[in-house]
């Protein structure tokens, strides 16, 4: 047996194994994990000698290890186990061991794990001298020193494992687990903590000097053990004068990686002792008997940390372990304030050492490595919530707390500022940039918190910060480190977060708040110095997007639009990529926003920005990075900068069509842009249709720029009647009636392509608003190019919700077109239905075409135009739809489409079923329309909701796999109800008798059940009987 588990092995880990050989071997030795002897094969296998290849004791030892894991072993296997272990483990690593014998580490890792799980299974019972057998190891032949170099590491290794198995906070366990491990725990604090605590001090004593590796090991122990054990048992003199020692491997500059490494974990233990969970008046009183301050004061005036600080030598491990010393003290100080069971003394005490600790904050939070700066946050931003919650409760900051903030926010802002050493825009440094604006964001909720504490401070602070930057750069005629300008222009943009919850910048023409006066102080000096002229992109774009943001300045202050406005001219010029498209998007919401204010410069501004408006399409190249750049704001592809483009002809769309520019100037206005737009197009056509890829990207980029162009031109939607939103003069809408000619002569070539039909139903929904129902003569040439035979379910959905919005807006001059229209647009849905789904996102693209057909009659019946359903032209097709909408309230897969064919067929029968003879509801009216139904009832229509509506109510209930008590069932349930009361509310007591005679009797429902049935139809509202109907299919085992 032990030769075919050791020749299973080496198939399976053997790389040029025949795979069918490999995977037979992988079968055996998963089959064999889970035979309860297998363990004892393994063990053999393990400890013969000669040593089998490592990669068999490995798998050998796994096997074993988890029989003990998965409790496969009984009392008597387990002793068996532990002492055949113990025996090896003696044999090597004890006094007498050869060292040549020694394990690997990876082996020696899976030793020290199965040992660990022989401690859980038998320590509480059977294996008591657990520690002492391993502290045995330790020591030396003929010694009482622990000097046995492979016992003390293995020792060491094993009471590392006991913690991690037994105390990690991080690991999940279940409620027993958690039971069982702290009995084990509470079982070695009462038996062997303090001998493990004494041999923690013996191998630091006898290694400090020797072995850097087992002093690291060591003290990775004490900070993992300290949380769970008596602190007093670690905080004593022998054992901290040795921490304090290794601590003290700072004070000089080594090249020895190790005694760093022992340094580093020696603060990081020192950490984990500060940072034991104690009461807060013991935890004031530990920090003080540990001099913590005093430590970190000479930490921080070590060679490493101060002479080396502004060198490339400058240790960043020592600073980080530092850092977080001072941060896990300064919390547990807050906390302890914070805190209402200290008294007077240790109140005092805890306000001394945050007085004392604040700097040492400060000091790495202004560290130049991000790394370090944030390893002290958290404790900054528990300061800032306790300051907060102080003033809040006592109305006003206690002098030695306001006096902390000015030196906090003044670090924050230093922070927020660019090194000397970063530059801005490097593509070789895209990581590095990414890195600072996720810190900038963080510092950013740290401004904030300063200002909830103290509003005035922060606003006079950053007023003097920009201001004094501001001044700086006048009297130095332009000549400052753009890193200090972007400070300033950074602070001012993140400073109108306060003037937002204030109210916004304006309340009529005065300032709103003093926030606000000082927002537009800064503005003015802002324009005034002309820091446009900046010649750096960082400065520009920031200054661009200042602008934008306090746009209202500049309705107040009109005398600077022309300045501010040539600037965004010459920025969107900019020779670099980012800046320039980033300015595009900038320059479309400046003039959009100011475009009563641009009127008189209009023509100015279309000369100056025409060069930048000729469409040039490129494909990707094949395998490029441009194929997998994301869409964010550094994506350079050629793509990303189209969709920037398309700004500048929504820009122009916008300032052509205020008010201020006559009729006559817009449509000359709109020739000028769009002209060149339709010689484009003409030109690519005919290569297009030839199948070239890049002629059709430039008519889809085309196509696109119209609808924007349109989309600026106006914002008004079909239905809006609000007096701010109209559409255009008749002479403009005319030239976009040229526009969409040219598109649906592109679209009836290329309708075969769906980027074409993507690009033309995105300036359809577009031209609709500058259109209006000019649109609809064109409406079937659009339908029939945009739901070609090729076009996808998500297409079709997508035009559904266009035609929505088109039939709400022209309900009154629709319906003749609609009635053309209809019935070939219906079958085309009833082909995308119909058609078989092949995968996941086919399946949901299904679902959404199913619910926008559903919309879309809603649509229609809502709207007074029910009729075009039934029309001569239509009433073909009138049994299909019925037919389809049956099959929808009977899908138990999809139940919000089931509730809205419920919802049609309810509003059906509202429309056409003639007058109410019997009250919806006793104490409500029904839902319906905002309109009562103006449609004459359709005749046969009252029967028609007999024989075909009402049964539906029962069919997805009876369906088997229907869950009553689903919530979404539950509501298709209710609709059903309300279909119900509907068809009640038009035929009264004919209803009744024909649940009672035909429908409940067909069903087989006994007749006094039938009879309660519709005693609650006829009786109830309508709320009481979806309750009653819910009910009653749960109750008949629906």
């Amino acid at each position: 047996m032990d030769a075919q588990v050791q020749n299973a092995i080496e198939i399976a880990w053997n790389p040029t194994s025949d795979q069918n050989l490999k995977a037979q071997a992988f079968d055996f030795l998963n089959q064999l994990r889970e035979d309860d002897s297998a363990w004892q094969v393994c063990l053999s296998i393990f400890g013969r000698t000669p040593r089998a290849s490592e990669v068999v004791r490995h798998v050998a030892l796994e096997i074993a290890n988890h029989a003990v894991e998965k409790g496969q072993m009984g009392d008597q296997s387990l002793a068996f186990l532990k002492d055949n272990l113990m025996e090896y483990i003696r044999r090597i690593y004890g006094p007498r061991g050869n060292k040549e014998e020694l394990d690997t580490i990876t082996i020696q890792n899976k030793l020290t794990q199965t040992v660990t799980y022989l401690f859980k299974r038998l320590y509480a019972t059977t294996w008591t001298s657990f520690f002492d057998d391993f502290l045995s190891l330790t020591v030396g032949e003929g010694s009482s020193a622990s000097n046995n170099a492979p016992g003390v590491f293995l020792y060491l290794r094993v009471i590392n494992s006991v913690h991690d198995e037994i105390a990690d906070v991080l690991v999940p366990r279940t409620l027993e687990e958690q039971r069982k491990d702290n009995d084990l725990k509470d079982l070695v604090r009462e038996r062997d903590v303090e001998k493990v605590v004494r041999s923690w001090q013996q191998i630091l004593t006898e290694w400090q000097e020797r072995d850097a590796g087992a002093v690291d090991l060591c003290l990775r122990a004490i900070g993992r053990w300290v949380n769970w054990i008596d602190i007093s048992l670690v905080v004593n003199e022998d054992l901290l004068n040795i921490l304090f020692q290794l601590v003290g491997y700072a004070r000089t500059v080594s090249s020895n990686l190790a005694e760093d490494n022992v340094r580093d974990a020696a603060i990081d233990t020192f950490t984990e002792i500060v940072g034991k969970k104690m009461k807060p008046a013991d935890k004031i009183n530990m920090i003080v008997y540990l001099n913590v301050g005093n430590v970190i004061t000479q930490l921080i005036a070590s060679p490493p940390l101060h002479d080396l600080r502004a060198t490339s030598n400058y240790d960043t491990d020592l600073a980080e372990a530092v850092a977080r010393l001072a941060n896990s003290t300064a919390f547990d100080i807050i906390k302890a304030l914070d805190s209402d069971s200290l008294d007077g003394q240790a109140s005092q005490q805890a306000n001394e050492l945050l007085q004392t600790f604040l700097p040492y904050v400060l000091r790495f939070f202004s560290d130049e490595y991000d790394e370090i700066c944030s390893t002290v946050i958290p404790s900054l931003t528990d300061l800032l919530t306790f300051l907060r919650k102080e003033a809040k409760t006592k109305g006003a900051l206690a002098p030695e707390f306001a006096a902390m903030l000015s030196p906090i926010l003044n670090a924050i802002i230093v922070k927020t500022k660019y090194d000397e050493t970063s530059s801005w825009g490097s593509e070789d440094e895209q990581t590095d940039e990414a890195e600072f604006q996720e810190l900038r964001k963080r510092l950013q909720i740290l401004q904030q918190a300063v200002a909830a504490v103290d509003e005035t401070l922060y606003i006079d602070m950053i007023s003097n910060v920009v201001g004094t930057t501001f001044e700086n750069y006048q009297r130095g005629n332009g000549q400052l480190n753009w890193r200090d300008l972007d400070l300033a222009l950074h602070e001012m943009f993140l400073f109108g977060d306060l003037v937002v919850r204030s109210g916004g910048l304006y309340s009529k023409t005065k300032p709103i708040s003093t926030a606000a006066e000082r927002l537009v102080g800064m503005m003015l000096k802002m324009v005034e110095s002309d820091i446009a002229s900046f010649q750096h992109p960082a400065i520009q774009l920031q200054y661009m997007e200042i602008c934008v943001r306090y746009c209202s300045f500049f309705e107040h202050h009109t005398s600077f639009v022309p300045r501010v406005l040539e600037n965004f001219v010459r920025l969107i010029h900019h020779n670099h990529i980012k800046v320039r498209t980033r300015s595009w998007y900038l320059f479309h919401r400046f003039t959009k926003h100011l475009r009563a204010q641009i009127g008189n410069v209009v023509q100015t501004v279309i000369e100056a920005v025409s060069d930048l408006l000729p469409i040039r399409a490129e494909l990707p190249q094949e395998g490029s990075e441009e194929e997998n750049m994301s869409s964010d704001e550094n994506d350079q592809s050629a793509d990303a900068t189209f969709s920037s483009q398309l700004y500048l002809y929504e820009a122009i769309g916008c300032i052509c069509s205020t008010s201020a520019v006559p009729v006559d100037k817009q449509v000359l206005y709109v020739r000028s842009v769009l002209n060149p737009l339709f010689t484009d197009l003409e030109a690519h056509l005919d290569p297009a249709r030839n199948g070239d890829e890049r002629a059709k990207l430039q008519i889809h980029h085309v196509i696109m720029a119209l609808g924007t162009l349109a989309r600026g031109f106006s914002d008004w939607s079909p239905g809006n009647t609000s007096s701010s939103s109209s559409g255009p003069a008749n002479e403009v809408s005319e030239e976009f009636t040229r526009a969409a000619e040219a598109i649906l002569v592109a679209l009836e070539s290329l309708n075969s392509s769906s980027e074409i039909r993507t690009a033309a139903r995105f300036t359809f929904s577009r031209l609709v608003g500058v259109l209006g129902a000019r649109i609809l003569a064109q409406l079937p040439r659009w339908i029939d190019g945009l739901l070609s035979q090729s076009s996808t379910k998500d297409e079709m959905a997508m035009f559904l919700r266009l035609l929505d919005q088109v039939v709400y807006g022209f309900k009154t001059e629709i319906f003749q077109i609609l009635d053309t229209l209809l019935t070939p647009l219906l079958q085309r849905v009833f082909v995308g239905i119909s058609e078989p789904t092949t995968g996941t996102d086919d399946e949901i693209q299904l679902a959404e075409l199913k619910r926008e057909f559903l919309n879309f009659l809603l649509i229609i019946l809502n709207n007074e135009l029910a009729s075009v359903l039934v029309s001569t032209t239509n009433q073909h097709i009138f049994e299909n739809v019925i037919s389809l909408i049956e099959l929808f309230v009977k899908d138990i897969t999809d139940y919000p489409t089931a509730k809205l064919a419920f919802s049609i067929l309810i509003r059906m029968s509202m429309v056409w079923g003639g007058p109410d003879t019997t009250p919806l509801s006793l104490n409500s009216s029904p839902p319906p329309p905002s309109k009562p139904p103006s449609e004459a009832a359709l005749p046969g229509f009252d029967r028609f909701m007999l024989t075909r509506f009402s049964p539906l109510c029962w069919v997805l209930p009876t369906t088997p796999g229907f869950n009553a008590k689903d919530a979404q069932a539950k509501q298709v349930l209710a609709e059903a109800a309300s279909l119900q009361k509907t068809i009640y509310s038009k035929r009264g007591q004919e209803y009744l008798t024909w649940l009672r005679d035909v429908e409940l009797r067909g069903m087989g429902m006994a007749e006094g059940t039938a009879e309660e049935y519709l005693r609650a139809l006829s009786s109830l509202d309508l709320k009481g009987f979806r309750q009653f109907f819910q009910a009653f299919v749960q109750r008949s085992g629906g």
